[in-house]
């Protein structure tokens, strides 16, 4: 099978790229400079060329905090980008990945996500990864939105690589306590996605590391695991300030009979530091 993925520079995208290949597809990427999501008559031309199977749009606004500000740019790329990405494929026949948030939900359930649960983004991101949903289904019949949560690899900064770097320079670092999720691994990520196209359970997927914790439970594993000095200190949200809304608690799970379940946060981070070693020797 022929699999196009955009996004292809970023932390999840490098991941595809190499477990695709890896299960023996035929893979072909795309980064943000190479391949614009906003320009439709751009992806509808270098899909015509490429002929894919399938597309894994990975390309995303991923800014939390800068969408609040830049709603409209968010978007461009979350939203109307998706719906780009998902008819350019249709055009070509191909079937369409859109990888999608937690914080499309607004965490007031008190239990983990499953899929038939109504969304209700407190944030300009998480409207915006609903609208990429919504358009993403729209524009092609052969869709899988998929859900995850907190990402963290090699490709890109993320959660564990701020709070390592914090580290190395100051004794204690103060994290919140009262937003939990499920922290997914993109390597992880990326060999579910590479499973899930090899099928045609077309729909609403939850495919996050298998747990649940709060920010500050996953800091302080991160340094146990790591074996770093550093003291974790407990916050609040209200205390950190922050220009978006984040759900209190957004752990996904999936109700489907045949869900594609990923090894826990725990067992990604220490995946994460592992390969984080061994790509520094």
């Amino acid at each position: 099978m022929k699999v196009l993925v955009t996004g292809a520079a970023g932390m999840l995208g490098r991941d595809l790229m190499l477990a695709a290949g890896n299960a023996g597809h035929d893979v072909v990427g795309f980064g943000h400079r190479e391949l614009d999501v906003t320009i439709a008559a751009g992806l509808e031309k270098k899909f015509d060329l490429e002929r894919p199977d399938i597309v894994i749009n990975s390309s995303a606004w991923t800014d939390v905090d800068g969408a609040e500000e830049a709603e409209e740019a968010a978007f461009a790329v979350n939203g109307t980008g998706a719906g780009n990405v998902a008819a350019a494929a249709a055009k070509v026949g191909a079937g369409i990945v859109y990888v999608s948030t937690d914080y499309v939900f607004d965490g007031a359930k008190g239990a983990p996500y499953v899929e038939s649960d109504q969304p209700a983004p407190l944030s300009a991101y998480g409207r915006t990864k609903l609208a990429g949903e919504e358009a993403t289904a729209a524009a092609n019949k052969r869709h899988f939105i998929v859900r995850s949560a907190g990402l963290f690899g090699i490709g890109g900064p993320n959660f564990v690589e701020t709070m390592l770097r914090l580290a190395r320079t100051q004794n204690e670092v103060l994290v919140v306590r009262d937003q939990v999720g499920s922290p997914t691994y993109t390597w992880h990520l990326a060999y579910g996605l590479v499973r899930l196209i090899e099928g045609i359970e077309y729909g609403i997927h939850h495919m996050a590391a298998a747990g649940k914790c709060s920010w500050y439970e996953f800091a302080r594993e991160i340094f146990e695991q790591a074996k770093v000095e550093c003291k974790v200190l407990s916050g609040t949200t209200e205390m950190l300030g922050r220009p978006a809304a984040r759900p209190p608690f957004s752990a996904l799970t999936s109700q489907r009979e045949h869900a594609i379940r990923l090894p826990s946060w725990h067992d990604g981070l220490a995946g994460y530091l592992a390969q984080r070693e061994a790509e520094a020797t």
